[in-house]
């Protein structure tokens, strides 16, 4: 209950901090994208203007991309997203097919997160390194001097199989909707679901990291403990 109390605490601190931005990819994300596609599509045709509207979140992207002006694994992996969505873009079919493609970079970032994590690189890991270092986080090299420690590598395992799996499932609802609504209403529900999962994810991995380290500071001091009782039984027979 206490976790889950100052969890929503921070959430709402977040939206205290970050509510303009939050606001801004709702606006370029799902506003404009429907509007687009809405008054588009008497002049295009339905895969015209669903190609059209995905002007906005591809070139808000590219505008972040190069406001940052810094090229590190963040930055690749969201450039890397953005080619998937232009490739999507690409190609013939019905309308429903370009949503199917377009859902399928979900998925492929999905399975990437999954391949990384059964290769023992996990993405989760180099993402967190990528953030400090953007950050220039005073607990960079800390961070970095966990990387071979047996438990951390777990928690980063596991965060990364949680959120390829997460992110897989978000493809496979997105392709049910895609089938079983029309497109204005998958322009709606399609994001609505996303943010959703996104958001279910990042709360599940902050409880997730929070209990990972109690764990571990309770193990800690065991041994400390434990090292400390060692001593003190040596040392009568010295």
């Amino acid at each position: 209950m206490a976790g889950l109390i100052e969890a929503r605490a921070r959430a709402v601190d977040f939206l205290r901090k970050s509510g303009g931005g939050i606001g801004v990819e709702i606006v370029v994300n799902v506003v404009l994208p429907y509007v687009i596609y809405d008054q588009a599509k008497p002049g295009l045709g339905e895969v015209g203007a669903l190609i059209a509207s995905s002007a906005p979140p591809i070139l808000w992207s590219l505008i972040e991309f190069a406001r940052r002006r810094r090229v590190d694994f963040i930055s690749l992996f969201v450039l890397a997203g953005i080619a998937l969505s232009l490739l999507a873009m690409l190609g013939g079919g019905s309308v429903k097919f370009l949503q199917l493609r377009e859902r399928m970079v979900t998925g492929v970032i999905g399975l990437a997160f999954v391949v990384s994590a059964l290769i023992r690189r996990p993405l989760i890991y180099e993402f967190a390194r990528a953030s400090m270092k953007r950050n220039q986080s005073a607990e960079l090299a800390e961070f970095e001097a966990q990387r071979e420690n047996p438990g951390f590598r777990r928690v980063m395992t596991t965060l990364t199989v949680v959120w390829g799996l997460g992110l897989m499932i978000e493809a496979s609802l997105a392709a049910v909707l895609v089938w079983n609504l029309t497109v204005k209403q998958y322009m709606i529900a399609g994001p609505v679901m996303g943010y959703g999962v996104a958001g279910c994810l990042t709360l599940w991995t902050w409880l997730y990291v929070k209990r990972a380290q109690r764990l571990g500071q309770a193990r800690r001091a065991r041994e400390a403990e434990a090292a400390g009782a060692a001593g003190v039984m040596v040392e009568p027979s010295q």
